[in-house]
């Protein structure tokens, strides 16, 4: 599939507001902030996600493409829940045992992993609905989210309005419309963006005004990247190609960047500090992914010869 510059650009600026949020220290200064970001950034995620993932599938090639998810999950999830059990974090277990760990990994998964175990899901449940209902699209529509919302409501291992984003995605490939056809870049939404985000009782992707959020959020960062330079916009391409490895091996760096927070204390804003940790958190998750690469290490853990592109 050819890459489509606004699905990197939407990747580029999203993941920058990922790491960003990570930060304890941005959490702390700009709550509100956090809310808005969060309510927007991973369901749009999920919904390019679901787009770029709808293309069908030989089930050999399912379980490849699952397979080769599940692996990058499984390493960095593994890390990050044994991290939880040692170092003073929000999600700090107490103790770990090997049923807390696997109902951690397999299950209910801790951090911001959860989005590619909740993108195996998806993608499993979807093309596995699409093989049983072949010509029927409604059905197969209606299908799909009664399952999803057995496992999220009955089983608890996704949140149901999150996999609903992925399908949303899937659908629309399937539709044949175009992510640039869905999301409109255009000063509209943005007006309406800034009004919705005005009332935190909004601030809720499971709710109609958190849908619009989501809708004109999209739309505004298409919009307002039609008028930076250049640069920018082929920088912000840049992240968006390399958004996985970023999303992966970020958390690493946003760890060792509490260790900036006394030197920067002159800044009450936070943006010195904020700088400085989104380029250290970048450029150090995609020096990883280049080494990756160049050791062939690659092939390991993703299933390909190259991820830094």
């Amino acid at each position: 599939m050819k890459r489509i510059a606004e699905i990197d650009i939407l990747k580029g600026v999203l993941i920058l507001l990922v790491v960003s949020f990570h930060l304890v220290y941005i959490e702390y200064l700009y709550p509100y902030a956090k809310q808005v970001v969060y309510t927007f950034h991973m369901p749009i995620f999920l919904v390019l996600s679901g787009f770029l993932r709808a293309r069908r599938k030989q089930p050999k090639h399912l379980i490849r493409s699952l397979f080769w998810l599940a692996v990058p999950y499984i390493v960095m999830e593994s890390g990050y829940i044994m991290m939880a059990a040692v170092l003073p974090i929000a999600e700090h277990i107490d103790k770990l045992t090997v049923s807390v760990f696997f109902e951690r990994l397999l299950l209910h998964p801790i951090g911001p992993y959860w989005y590619l175990h909740t993108i195996i899901l998806c993608e499993g449940v979807c093309h596995f609905t699409s093989y049983l209902v072949v010509e029927k699209k409604q059905t197969c529509l209606l299908l799909t989210a009664l399952i999803l919302y057995v496992c999220s409501w009955a089983f608890g291992i996704m949140s149901f309005s999150m996999s609903i984003y992925f399908l949303m995605g899937f659908m629309l490939r399937w539709q044949n419309i175009q992510i640039t056809d869905f999301f409109r870049a255009s000063a509209l939404p943005l007006a309406f963006f800034a009004m919705l985000i005005a009332r935190q009782e909004n601030l809720n992707a499971s709710a109609i005004c958190g849908m619009l959020i989501i809708y004109t959020a999209a739309g505004s960062i298409l919009y307002l990247s039609r008028h930076v330079g250049s640069r920018v916009r082929l920088s912000l391409q840049f992240l968006g190609r390399n958004s996985l490895s970023v999303f992966l091996f970020s958390p690493i760096f946003t760890i060792v960047c509490k260790q900036l927070v006394p030197y920067v204390s002159f800044d009450p804003t936070g943006i010195v500090f904020l700088i400085l940790s989104l380029t250290l958190c970048v450029s150090g998750s995609l020096l990883i992914a280049w080494t990756m690469d160049k050791l062939s290490l690659s092939d390991l853990m993703f299933g390909k010869h190259i991820i830094y592109v």
